[in-house]
């Protein structure tokens, strides 16, 4: 899962990932909002390599 520590919402992230199976992870994006992870590359860039790197260790299926 992927929260920005600005937002409101992040909450979610942290109880979601508590209740998860494994494997997981909870990356929080410092200064990102919600909606920042939409579109602003300066938070979507960094969130997309922790997702590659993530998926790279534990493919689906």
């Amino acid at each position: 899962m992927i929260a920005g520590s600005e937002a409101e919402s992040a909450y979610f992230s942290w109880e979601a990932i508590e209740k998860a199976a494994g494997p997981k992870e909870l990356v929080v994006i410092d200064g990102a909002t919600h909606i920042d992870l939409y579109d602003k590359d300066e938070y979507v860039a960094p969130a997309v390599v922790k997702l590659t790197e993530f998926f790279g260790k534990h493919p689906a299926g």
